[in-house]
């Protein structure tokens, strides 16, 4: 994992990050998926600078081929920066960043139809219901049969408002869990990083 992020705190979030994940795949009883012969295919959506990537990698690149990752968001420069810190990962690992808007999958026919995992972290649906319904819906039709859709929340009430809007596109709530080791945001006491995770299974 890069240890030049700008953000001081950032190391040591994406450390709980990193064992939040794993200790709540293990709750769910549905470990990362391995695909047969080929790379796990992962959709990280929104991702901004996608500092999660190495953790991502590490949690769901297990399989004796590795992962694949496929980062988008729809601001360049974030994008920009993606690319140049993350063109070298550790083991059977790779990723592409791409400039898109994720309310606009279909739009991107080169993108598979067959993700074993849909990741979002921090997703804001309390910030344009309408917009992330939409990034939900495309996510889980990206999705292969078993694949899962994964997202984490900055507060509790924006988690739950999510965790309607998925059930309500007929996606399985498999977990949710509360991160008790995430750090409060002193800028706002009601909010702190990572602080829930839900996973959820294709309808």
């Amino acid at each position: 994992m890069s240890s030049s992020f700008a953000n001081p705190h950032t190391s040591n979030d994406l450390k709980r990050l990193r064992a939040f994940l794993a200790e709540t795949l293990q709750k769910s009883g549905n470990p990362a998926p391995t695909a047969a012969g080929k790379p796990v295919q992962l959709l990280n959506l929104a991702c901004g600078r996608a500092d999660e990537t190495a953790v991502l990698a590490d949690v769901f690149g297990h399989g004796p081929e590795g992962i694949h990752l496929t980062g988008l968001d729809i601001r360049d420069r974030e994008i920009s920066e993606a690319k140049e810190r993350w063109k070298k990962l550790h083991g059977q690992a790779a990723a592409d960043f791409l400039v898109q808007d994720a309310s606009k999958l279909s739009d991107l026919r080169e993108l598979s139809d067959n993700f074993d995992v849909a990741f979002m972290r921090h997703q804001n649906f309390w910030n344009g219901d309408t917009t992330w319904s939409k990034i939900y819906d495309q996510a889980l039709h990206r999705l292969n049969r078993d694949g899962m859709l994964v997202i984490t929340s900055y507060f509790d009430r924006e988690h739950q408002l999510a965790l309607d809007a998925i059930q309500g596109l007929g996606a399985q709530l498999v977990c949710s869990e509360r991160n008790a080791d995430s750090r409060i945001l002193p800028d706002a006491p009601q909010k702190s990083v990572d602080r829930h995770i839900a996973i959820f299974k294709k309808p």
